[in-house]
């Protein structure tokens, strides 16, 4: 958060009039100060009182401005991030979300390894969601070519647990 700064003499509060036009005075040549005091220290607000002339300068934080694109290059872009992770023909995915473990604990030996030959219905995988442990079978006989997911993290439902090989 910004910091504020506040210097106040005894004298009441003026009120600038519409009429006013910002010459380079004097007192232009102050706020002027006051603002690079203020940018140089990384302020927020800046409340200054003097002769009865009163100034607060607060900054406001940047805009965040949407950019538009042009829609062949948000098509490369696509391109690029869906190239840049590596595509599997066969996957199984996760069917909610939760905690992926490999096996029946984190001590516990896996439920399955890479290059192994699993039948339809065998158990791979727990993703424990609200404290309830819940079974990932294989859908079909197939060979586990990669596990795609780190024991312990948390995955959300469709996201790619194991790339496959249907046998």
């Amino acid at each position: 958060m910004p910091k504020t700064i506040k210097k106040v003499s005894g004298a009441k509060t003026a009120k600038p009039s519409a009429k006013t036009a910002l010459k380079d005075t004097p007192a232009l040549s102050e706020v002027k100060q006051i603002y690079k005091f203020m940018q140089d220290n990384n302020l927020g607000t800046v409340d200054y009182e003097e002769k009865g002339t009163h100034i607060r300068l607060v900054r406001m934080p940047p805009a965040q401005v949407a950019v538009p694109v042009a829609a062949g290059a948000s098509g490369s872009i696509e391109q690029e991030q869906t190239s840049a992770k590596p595509q599997y023909s066969q996957t199984i995915k996760s069917p909610l979300m939760g905690i992926f473990f490999r096996g029946s604990s984190p001590s516990a030996p896996p439920f399955i390894k890479e290059g192994e030959k699993v039948k339809a219905g065998t158990p791979i995988c727990l993703i424990e969601a609200m404290k309830v442990f819940n079974e990932v079978k294989a859908t079909s006989d197939c060979i586990i070519k990669k596990v795609l997911v780190e024991n312990g993290q948390p995955v959300k439902p469709g996201d790619l647990l194991f790339a496959i090989e249907k046998i």
